[in-house]
């Protein structure tokens, strides 16, 4: 059913010459391979992508000061908590799509049609297996005494962590997540600092034992060489956490169309080719994502890594604690 509605919607697409032949997209999504993903579909449609690329933070500004006048036709964002800050700003719109909604699972969209999950990354826990017999194996155990000393994990302002937290949040409460992050810091073997990746190579120079990262950071290394990474992989192990309870967390890239896009229905087919199976396969196999179309499979270097079972949080609901999981962390003093 879901890929003969996408077929359809790709020759309308297609064939309605009505539709204006351009979209513009604000899109803070920075892959390399993004660019063939856009290339199939201007490829497919005739339509041309115009992209405008930042930081989605200054792209809900400048959406916001562009108000009525704005250009944009979809937002592209790197996690929940951007794309629900957007919608919390008013500057995205529902859309009613059965290929949308056939395609993703309810908790990776809005329940309004403001925004939907296009690919899937895990927060996980690595570990240097040479000098920890005992890894994490929940997101609780990093707030552990145990693991003093040990852990490099990236700033409270990160998406990643936000979103984190603010699903811990919407499983456990609010008094089990400061004492989480209250624990977390206490851990830490270094002050927050750089990215994914430099979490990692924490690992390889020794300056911690235990890091969290999404796991296409990971994957990436496994694929292509990554600079004080790649080399020693194999003195990297991992955890999925939380298997035996609410799953691991995952966290998505997503999109909506924008509240004044002059391009409405070329922003709508767009989202629905995100969802096709093509384009599913790029966020699988170009950029090492988990796709959100269940028919797709994983790509070779994610799926190396293991099997797991994935929180099914509704991400909508945990999304909307992200103001309180910032201030937690100001509060337990997480840079």
């Amino acid at each position: 059913m879901i890929r003969s509605l996408i077929a359809t919607t790709a020759l309308i697409a297609v064939a309605a010459p009505a539709l204006a032949q351009e979209l513009n997209l604000y899109s803070s999504r920075h892959y390399d391979t993004d660019e063939r993903l856009y290339s199939d579909f201007e490829e497919a449609t005739g339509i041309t992508i115009n992209r405008i690329d930042g930081n989605a933070d200054e792209l809900i500004e400048r959406m916001s000061a562009e108000g009525e006048n704005s250009p944009a036709d979809v937002l592209l964002t790197v996690d929940a908590s951007r794309v629900q800050r957007a919608e919390d700003a008013g500057i995205l719109q529902t859309i009613e799509s059965d290929v949308l909604n056939e395609a993703i699972p309810a908790n990776l969209r809005d329940d309004q049609g403001m925004w939907y999950g296009f690919s899937q990354r895990a927060r996980m826990v690595f570990y240097a297996e040479d000098r920890v017999e005992n890894p994490p194996a929940t997101y609780a155990d990093l707030a552990d005494p145990a693991y003093e000393g040990m852990i490099c994990i990236r700033s409270s302002t990160n998406t990643y962590n936000q979103t984190l937290l603010a699903s811990i949040i919407e499983n456990e409460g609010e008094e089990a997540a400061r004492a989480w992050a209250e624990g977390v810091v206490a851990n830490m073997a270094r002050d927050p600092q750089g990215g994914d990746t430099d979490q990692l190579r924490g690992l390889v120079s020794g300056e911690c034992d235990i890091a969290v990262s999404n796991s296409y950071y990971f994957a990436r290394a496994l694929r292509q060489d990554v600079d004080g990474l790649s080399g020693d992989v194999d003195s990297i192990a991992w955890v999925f956490p939380n298997q035996e309870t609410t799953g691991t967390h995952v966290n998505i890239s997503a999109g909506g169309v924008a509240a004044h896009a002059p391009n409405r229905e070329n922003a709508i087919a767009f989202l629905e080719y995100l969802a096709s199976e093509s384009a599913q396969e790029y966020f699988a196999n170009g950029n090492d994502e988990f796709p959100v179309v269940e028919s797709v499979e994983t790509g070779e270097y994610a799926a190396s890594m293991g099997e797991f079972t994935a929180d099914d949080v509704d991400l909508a609901a945990v999304a909307l604690n992200i103001p309180l999981a910032q201030q937690i962390f100001n509060e337990v003093g997480w840079e």
